[in-house]
């Protein structure tokens, strides 16, 4: 399998930053990538730094780089890094230029992206992953992580996990990716909330009324889940059910509790702000809109998660990035 080049299928911050970590270690890598993205790697390579104070400087000539998906001809992995809404297209680009034989890994929000490809690429080794990370992208190259843990991937025959993973990137196998994905899905609720809110992650979380509304959306989203039936994996020592509990407690508590623990860079957002900063399209379909389409089936009261739906679709459609909500604001059917 790494014998041959890891291919990256849309190579944006993600993308860039777990290809790179490979391209680092040794490994050829192919990134197929917009061309604004390609004129500045080419411009001024990768570099590639970490809330841990790490960094590392991979040249533009160690990397293969393309608009062209004939870039994965030879791949030997494809690393899947698109929107979710984009799963469809890329897995019919990949059938037409990646190898029959090329193991194809998810490395996407959401939850069904997987199985998209799975029935797109018949006869490929499909595999379900989770990046538990933020990456921002800061221009002129540069990739920074800013927040911690470790890419999970679903456990396979031939290890694949183990075989990806490089010094500073560490990639742990599952055999139980669905029950992760739908704990990451828990997690990542709060992305929207800090696209509206307009601030960086530890200055938002460090604030009980956003945790408090960060803590009722859980809430909504475990009911939608547990009528599921499934049992999401904690990301955290953290049974899942707790979560909510624990993010109301006051600001000290908090801060004992778990505050310490959260390894957060402080100029870190989450990838939804990212996208209304640019205007781009976000995932909420694919996080809070699994969360009510859910309750639409099971006829549940998820009154939040809707009204957070709604506030994201208008602030896409008014182009300006975040809207800078207040809690109170985003709780309110008035904005």
């Amino acid at each position: 399998m790494l014998d041959r080049p890891i291919g990256v299928a849309g190579a944006g911050s993600i993308g860039c930053f777990v290809g790179g970590m490979c391209a680092a270690a040794g490994r050829r890598v192919a990134l197929l990538a917009r061309p604004r993205v390609i004129e500045e790697i080419e411009g001024h390579g990768l570099t590639l730094t970490s809330f841990e104070d790490s960094q590392r400087h991979v040249a533009a000539n160690r990397l293969t780089l393309s608009d062209d998906p004939a870039v994965f001809a030879d791949a030997g992995v494809v690393l899947v890094t698109v929107k979710s809404a984009d799963t469809a297209e890329i897995a019919d680009v990949i059938a037409r230029h990646a190898p029959s034989d090329a193991v194809v890994v998810s490395l996407q929000n959401g939850i069904g992206n997987a199985a998209v490809l799975r029935q797109r690429l018949p006869g490929h080794v499909v595999l379900a992953a989770m990046v538990p990370f933020n990456v921002i992208a800061a221009g002129e190259g540069r990739f920074h992580r800013a927040t911690s843990g470790d890419i999970v991937i679903e456990a396979d025959a031939a290890d694949s996990a183990a075989r990806l993973a490089v010094p500073g990137l560490t990639m742990r196998a599952t055999r139980d990716i669905a029950g992760v994905q739908w704990g990451k899905l828990l997690l990542n609720l709060n992305n929207a909330l800090n696209a509206l809110s307009g601030l960086p992650l530890r200055q938002q979380l460090a604030q009980r009324p956003w945790r408090r509304l960060f803590a009722d959306q859980i809430a909504e989203g475990l009911t939608a889940i547990r009528a599921e039936g499934i049992r999401p994996v904690s990301l955290t020592p953290i049974p899942a059910g707790w979560a909510p509990h624990l993010l109301r407690l006051p600001d000290a508590m908090f801060d004992m509790a778990l505050g310490r623990a959260m390894k957060i860079d402080p100029q870190a957002r989450s990838s939804m702000s990212e996208d209304l900063q640019r205007g781009r399209r976000t995932e909420i379909d694919y996080l809070q809109g699994v969360i009510t389409e859910i309750a639409d089936r099971r006829q549940l009261q998820v009154p939040l998660s809707r009204r957070i739906v709604a506030l994201i679709k208008r602030a896409e459609a008014a182009g300006q990035g975040s809207p800078a909500l207040t809690p109170e604001q985003i709780r309110s059917d008035t904005v």
